[in-house]
């Protein structure tokens, strides 16, 4: 039977249709409410709208749960691969032999950048924002495929197979390239290397020595990126819907979210925590004093990395990839004081009362941040990272926009507070 919502307004009662989705969730189906009411629902930032239905991802904050396509991304984490959640986000099953190799080979042929987009680089200043750099090279994407980014849902979909292989691929090509710009190195061309592998390959590689990364290494960076292949509505997937609803084609719609990640308060958070454990450092402190002035109150002492806006009790990405910190570091054997700073905030963490009671846990960006600095991942790369493993769930939403028969573009209201009509004042008479 057909739950209701009554809600009351100027003494007449209205209904409206109560939704639920597959895990129980409810939402009021507001969609008629200011046809029937004149009303509409202020809710700042959307924290409490939900702006489309999905079938991608589950999160449950309160209880720590977070699934793609039903999988568990504990499951996931363990059997599982980057580049298989990736096919199993976009495409909603586990690939079957066949498709995994097909899959693979889509993104294996489309790794390389070809010259002409190469010289794109070449109009930046070696010190240019990473970020910057990538949603803008993934932007020219459309201008070098146009035959895949016409802008029209029906032709794009017909070649989405291909274009989102490439955008994968070239995404983890492009960060590569970005580095060594900024670095000042010649490019690496891709190798038929499996998709981390390929990625250090072409950080780390120089003309007179390749880079081999030790099992360990790859199979840390795998899970780096597969922790974040999707996470629901969040600020970068939200534009991602936003921009694809008004028709625009997928490359376009990924230089968009790229932009919304480069914020200090989305994709910014594993950065803000190497910011931290340097200030610590540069301050002659082992987190010590660092933890009593958080402690205290201090707002120039905020510990980065630890609670979650999401998460209620704990990231369930967190205990993932902090095993996997642990046995990095073990085998690389890193000897680092930013390092060891981060395993002393991290044990008070996890014992002090103070932080147990608060709920203040380690996240995902606290560990993930540790490891890519041990894998000698510049601070300034970590959001190109975090970019290259949300590319799947970008991609994800982007199609379910794309593939919705009955999709609108995406048009939020407003309450105006401005001023009210006045009448226009000549210059000669202005104060």
């Amino acid at each position: 039977m057909q739950k209701h919502a009554l809600i009351k307004i100027d003494d007449k009662e209205h209904t409206f249709p109560v939704m639920t989705g597959t895990e129980g969730e409810k939402a009021i189906d507001a969609r008629n409410l200011r046809k029937e009411t004149g009303y509409i629902f202020y809710d700042q930032g959307y924290g409490n709208t939900g702006s489309c239905e999905s079938s991608i991802t589950y999160l449950d904050g309160d209880n720590g749960v977070l699934r793609h396509r039903g999988y568990t991304i504990e499951e996931l984490a363990e059997h599982s691969d980057f580049p298989e959640t990736a096919y199993l986000v976009i495409y909603g099953e586990l690939p079957n032999a066949a498709q995994r190799k097909a899959f693979g080979q889509l993104l294996r042929e489309n790794a390389a950048i070809e010259t002409q987009m190469q010289r794109i680089f070449e109009g930046f200043p070696k010190d240019a924002p990473p970020m910057a750099m990538l949603s803008s090279i993934v932007g020219s994407l459309a201008a070098h495929y146009p035959q895949l980014a016409t802008n029209n849902f029906e032709k794009d979909l017909q070649q989405f197979d291909l274009a989102a292989a490439m955008a994968i691929s070239k995404i983890r090509t492009i960060g590569a390239m970005i580095y060594r710009h900024n670095k000042g190195l010649p490019f690496v061309h891709p190798k038929d290397l499996p998709f981390c592998n390929n990625f250090l390959h072409m950080m780390f590689s120089e003309p007179y020595q390749e880079y081999a990364a030790l099992p360990e290494v790859a199979k840390a960076l795998n899970l780096i990126l597969l922790m974040h292949a999707d996470h629901e509505q969040n600020c970068s997937t939200s534009t991602m819907r936003m921009v694809g609803s008004s028709g625009a084609n997928l490359f376009t719609s990924l230089a968009a979210a790229i932009n919304a990640l480069s914020g200090p308060l989305h994709g910014g958070a594993n950065t803000a925590v190497m910011q931290m454990l340097q200030s610590i450092h540069d301050e002659n402190d082992d987190g010590t004093r660092f933890i009593e002035a958080a402690k205290g109150g201090s707002k120039s002492s905020r510990l980065m990395g630890f609670g979650h806006a999401v998460y209620r009790n704990f990231d369930p990405r967190a205990k993932i990839i902090g095993q996997a910190c642990d046995v990095v570091l073990k085998k690389l054997g890193k000897s680092d004081p930013l390092l060891d700073i981060a395993k002393n905030l991290e044990q008070a963490a996890l014992k002090d009362d103070y932080f147990i009671s608060r709920k203040l846990y380690p996240n995902v960006d606290f560990y993930s941040g540790i490891i890519m600095r041990a894998l000698g991942i510049p601070t300034n790369m970590f959001t190109v990272m975090f970019a290259i493993g949300r590319s799947p769930g970008w991609i994800a939403n982007w199609r379910e926009v794309a593939s919705n028969p009955k999709g609108r573009i995406y048009r939020p209201r407003q309450i105006y507070v401005g001023p009210v009509k006045r009448a226009y004042v000549p210059l000669a008479n202005r104060k």
